[in-house]
């Protein structure tokens, strides 16, 4: 059959997107497809997108579409990922990354900001492929008046540019996939953040499940920064203090990825938590860094104290022991 080739898709590809988008909806159960009641689109689904200003692709494979995806403005900078499918024959070959990658390029070449989708609430394969492209959960469960009975998750980034956001309960559980990518990269390139290189993926996910669950309980207060339409940093302000020291909090896990640093990222997520401990009525910050590290030199710019250094505080997987800065700062 050959190797998928991208191509816009056509009207009379209508056959081939309907059996595709059939196919997938048959692994769930309860999913049914109402061909003329409920998507008489997928009959001209290329003159359908063009008619709202957005485009359609298709993966063909000797003359076969075995992947589609479509994407249309919403208003606002806001574009929409739209009916993308793949058999799954074509999972783990890279067909999914490279369309989702055709529709995101033509969104920003028009100007997108902001990319959303919607996904029904049993695809959970679906969610695992856009969670690990760093797109989050958002809003309320949506649901369709239909036959499948359908209840469909929100998902959005930023597209373009750098943004810090605070993750909610949902966002957080949803991110978990890229903090834990973003933990593994810095931990592997020699970050001293409580584990040891190299880092399981496992371990890396298990870690920031247990953050997500106590952001969601407001223990802590979860950030996340993305650059260009990637989740790359990430840092965490801790609530969870003694009854007797509920005037303050504390900084915790401020994680840039090693190939997006000194473009201010690590600048805004700190700024982004105390802003938070203000809100949350908090006096006073404290945190701890690695000695020597290239954060001490953050901290300070941004009004930290040094408060001294505590000499074999960590120690690395072949027992070598590390020494700790560490600050404070009041509000």
């Amino acid at each position: 059959m050959g190797e998928p080739a991208l191509r816009a898709g056509r009207d009379e590809d209508a056959d081939d997107f309907i059996a595709l988008i059939g196919t997938c909806w048959a692994e769930y159960p309860g999913c049914v497809m109402d061909l003329d009641g409920e998507v008489p689109e997928l009959r001209a689904l290329a003159s359908y997108y063009a008619g709202q200003g957005g485009a359609l692709w298709a993966a063909d494979a000797g003359g076969r579409v075995v992947g589609m995806v479509g994407t249309k403005p919403l208003g606002d900078g806001a574009w929409e990922i739209c009916k993308m499918y793949a058999y799954p024959a074509q999972r783990g070959s890279g067909l999914a990354q490279a369309l989702l990658a055709a529709a995101e390029g033509f969104a920003r070449a028009q100007g997108a900001a902001v990319m959303k989708l919607w996904s029904d609430t049993r695809f959970d394969r679906a969610h695992r492929f856009y969670e690990k492209c760093s797109y989050v959960r958002e809003g309320a469960i949506r649901v369709l008046d239909d036959l499948s009975h359908t209840l469909e998750f929100g998902y959005a980034k930023t597209l373009t540019g750098l943004v810090v956001a605070r993750l909610d309960a949902a966002a957080a559980v949803s991110a978990v996939p890229r903090l834990a990518a973003v933990l593994k990269e810095c931990v592997d390139a020699g970050a001293s953040v409580s584990f040891h290189a190299p880092v399981a993926m496992g371990r890396a996910v298990a870690y920031w499940k247990g953050v997500a669950s106590r952001a969601a309980v407001g223990d802590k207060t979860l950030f996340a920064a993305w650059c260009d339409g990637v989740l790359v940093g990430t840092v965490t302000l801790g609530l969870d203090m003694a009854e007797n020291q509920t005037h303050r909090a504390e900084i915790r896990m401020l994680l840039v990825a090693p190939g997006s640093r000194r473009r201010g990222i690590g600048r805004l997520l700190l700024r982004a938590a105390e802003a938070a401990a203000r809100d949350a009525g908090r006096e006073l910050l404290a945190l701890d860094t690695s000695t020597g590290g290239g954060a001490e030199t953050l901290y300070l710019s941004e009004g930290w104290r040094q408060l001294g250094v505590i000499a074999d505080w960590s120690r690395t997987a072949d027992g070598t022991r590390e020494a700790a800065t560490f600050f404070w700062k009041r509000l």
